[in-house]
């Protein structure tokens, strides 16, 4: 039987413009037959930050959507250089898109804070970040001696799961959810419970950190080998096993 005939319906709950995307390359690897449904539990938004005093010599993107504040207005964040230290390769091409001259840790906070401790630059730092952040990237690099300020250039706001996504929790098909952030998982979780799915779920998840808020519940778990979109994906060819019941 071939893949495309046995996958179950995928629900992507990211910001509007990256489940898009990420339903394209679930398209590309599967094939067009996949019932998709997007239903954002974020959205950013970009009120007008706060900007410390600088001047800075680089950028510090943990997302695209710290990027994307970047561009409304690059000449507000007082940057004297043109590098950018990003977490992975959509914000480095993001970042390059923009001007910027990006340099990817391929990776998660971690490796970025890492990259940038390995690399030693100088002058101070200037961390686009959420309002709801991880990783206390500013602070780690401040403490290993490279003095980084963090500055909320955006935040996410909460979405309610839309009624097709709710049809679609409340059908007998099984349902696989990809969740790249542990803000994600909980906001699931939270919308999920009043609905009592009928839905066999199946959550697809980044990290560790995400799968956290769901171990106690009555979700199989897929985990990416890697903290990236493309390993999450090859962490889907298995969900329709996944979805079955002994």
């Amino acid at each position: 039987m071939a893949i495309q005939s046995r996958l179950p319906a995928f629900l992507l709950t990211r910001p509007s413009a990256q489940s898009a995307r990420f339903a394209d390359m679930l398209r590309d690897r599967f094939g067009d037959g996949l019932t998709v449904v997007i239903s954002p539990l974020m959205e950013p938004e970009f009120p007008v930050p706060k900007v410390p005093s600088g001047p800075f010599a680089a950028l510090v993107f943990t997302s695209e959507t710290g990027v994307a504040a970047y561009r409304r207005d690059p000449a507000r964040f007082a940057v004297t250089g043109n590098t950018a230290y990003c977490v992975g390769g959509r914000t480095a091409q993001a970042a390059q898109a923009a001007g910027l001259a990006p340099v990817s840790a391929e990776g998660d906070a971690d490796a970025l804070v890492a990259l940038i401790l390995s690399q030693r630059p100088s002058g101070p730092l200037l961390h686009l970040c959420g309002a709801d952040t991880r990783g206390d990237v500013a602070g780690r690099l401040t403490a290993g001696g490279i003095p980084t300020t963090a500055c909320t250039a955006y935040r996410q706001a909460d979405q309610p799961l839309t009624d097709q996504a709710k049809t679609l929790l409340r059908g007998e098909r099984p349902v696989v959810v990809p969740l790249f952030s542990p803000r994600s998982a909980h906001l699931f979780l939270a919308q999920v419970g009043p609905i009592t799915p009928r839905a066999p779920l199946v959550c697809a998840v980044l990290s560790a950190a995400v799968a956290e808020p769901l171990l106690s519940q009555p979700i199989k778990l897929l985990y990416a080998k890697e903290p990236n979109a493309v390993a999450l994906l090859d962490s889907l060819v298995g969900a329709y096993d996944a979805t079955q019941t002994p």
